[in-house]
């Protein structure tokens, strides 16, 4: 790369492979097509990842009922979103999976170093849990009873052994990130949401692993856990890259273009990047993503 010729680093939120995909999974890639297509037009070394989040309770009950492997479910949907992507023309230059080999040994390592820098530890949930989302609910977070606040499924009772991340160690770092700059988060409203709704009034520890699921990535050191979708999922941006705390230096390709430049994802998941991965990176001593972007839903019916 030239020293003159600038990077951009482009991602977007990783599509679930639980059902057939609908036109939201399509919104992302082609925000982020439309950007890099100018881009490159504009000079720039590009690299734009998307793909496919693999793993968790939802693909395995899915693939229970039709009497398929979660490996076999998962491969079916993934095709129908790469076919979907490539009949857009989308024009990404890595698609990655959660199931790709070199991805899970990253995630592995990247859970051991985390819990080996004391972010993780072994304890128990208990609380209400959404499917759908793969999120549990405190009380407080509940406005009707059983419902989920976000998708309004119902909500089942669980309890567990688990490892938790201590997110509640970076409360007052996220604030004053966030209050500093002004642009990291993009619309300006979500940072004022992120702030004041899930901020300020106090984070807790957060569930990573679980130990009734089977379909996900092991904890090496405690193979009845499997790694829960926060460092699953949310690594892809720094594994599509070849990233792995393990290695003594990391591949060219990270070392070329991380930190990100620009993740586009839903209004819905915001809560996800913007606390849960950047105390992640913290917790890994990364870099953060330069900008946010969250864009609102595409609505149907009113």
């Amino acid at each position: 790369m030239s020293k003159n010729k600038q990077k951009l680093y482009i991602a977007t939120a990783i599509a679930y492979s639980s059902k057939q995909p609908h036109l939201g999974n399509d919104i992302d890639p082609v925000y982020a097509d439309a950007i890099a297509r100018f881009k490159r037009m504009s000079g720039y070394d590009v690299f734009f990842s998307t793909g496919t989040d693999e793993h968790g309770i939802k693909i395995e009950e899915i693939a229970a009922a039709a009497g398929v492997t979660p490996k076999e479910s998962a491969d079916k949907v993934t095709g129908m979103i790469y076919n979907t992507y490539r009949r857009l023309n989308i024009s990404f230059d890595k698609f990655i999976r959660t199931t790709d080999a070199e991805h899970k040994e990253s995630v592995k390592k990247i859970f051991v170093k985390l819990y080996e820098n004391g972010d993780i530890y072994k304890s128990y949930y208990e609380g209400l849990y959404c499917v759908p989302c793969e999120s549990f609910y405190t009380p407080s977070q509940i406005k009707d009873t059983g419902i989920c606040p976000d998708c309004g499924g119902q909500l089942r009772e669980a309890k567990e052994e688990a490892y938790s991340f201590r997110l509640s160690k970076y409360q007052d770092r996220l604030e004053k990130y966030i209050e500093e700059n002004p642009d990291f988060l993009i619309p300006a409203q979500r940072s004022r949401e992120m702030l004041n709704n899930f901020i300020k009034p106090g984070i807790k520890d957060l569930c990573v692993s679980r130990s009734t699921v089977k379909w996900g990535v092991p904890v090496e050191f405690d193979p009845d856990h499997v790694i829960y979708v926060w460092i699953d999922a949310l690594s892809n941006y720094i594994t599509t890259l070849g990233y792995n705390p393990a290695n003594k230096e990391q591949p060219e390709l990270f070392n070329k273009y991380w930190p990100c430049d620009l993740h586009i994802i839903g209004k819905d998941i915001m809560r996800f990047h913007s606390i849960y991965w950047i105390a992640m990176l913290w917790g890994l001593g990364l870099e953060l993503p330069k900008q946010i972007l969250g864009h609102p839903w595409l609505l149907f019916n009113n």
